[in-house]
């Protein structure tokens, strides 16, 4: 990031993949993207995971997920995920985890979501990433792989909420102490 960031004020902002990224593996078979944001000071991804999933807006989509996909998820949940004590959480399952890294797939294996935390103790700072992607659906008869029109209609939203995703997390993580 550029001199832009300041603490508390950090932009989110579209970047690509970085080279060991977990998600990488979905970048040239669909669709891929990427956002990032910096925070002060030096955030496990444990913290991270766990702050993302808990903000309020997540637990937004948690609440639809809970009514409509009969997938509940609690913030107790979120915590264990964040710590490698549990291979699902809410509609997604844990198909990669490593100390900075966490690769999810949702229930139908069609899209992915991905959260790296890599902090620079040189600059006592941490960069959030968040990711995802969608691998398109086989038409009828072996035809070509498609996203479908809900894709497209859908990618707009979809890169919005993103940032507003990584964006309350990263507050999240700012307000809470010893992060």
């Amino acid at each position: 990031m550029s001199g832009a960031a300041k603490v508390g004020r950090s932009a989110v902002l579209p970047c690509a993949l970085p080279q060991a990224s977990l998600l990488r593996r979905y970048k040239d078979v669909g669709y891929a993207d990427c956002y990032t944001t910096e925070v002060a000071g030096v955030v496990s991804q444990a913290a991270f995971v766990e702050a993302f999933y808990t903000t309020g807006l997540f637990k937004i989509e948690r609440a639809i997920l809970k009514w409509f996909a009969r997938r509940p998820a609690t913030d107790l949940d979120a915590k264990q995920l964040s710590v490698g004590a549990v291979a699902a959480f809410a509609a997604w399952r844990v198909e990669a985890q490593s100390a900075e890294q966490l690769l999810l797939a949702d229930l139908t294996g069609r899209t992915r979501s991905w959260l790296m935390a890599d902090s620079a103790a040189a600059t006592g700072s941490t960069r959030l990433y968040f990711g995802s992607a969608v691998v398109p659906r086989q038409s009828r008869a072996a035809g070509p792989l498609k996203m479908g029109s809900a894709f497209h209609a859908l990618l707009g939203f979809h890169r919005l909420y993103s940032r507003l995703l990584l964006k309350a997390a990263s507050a999240r993580l700012m307000r809470v102490p010893g992060s």
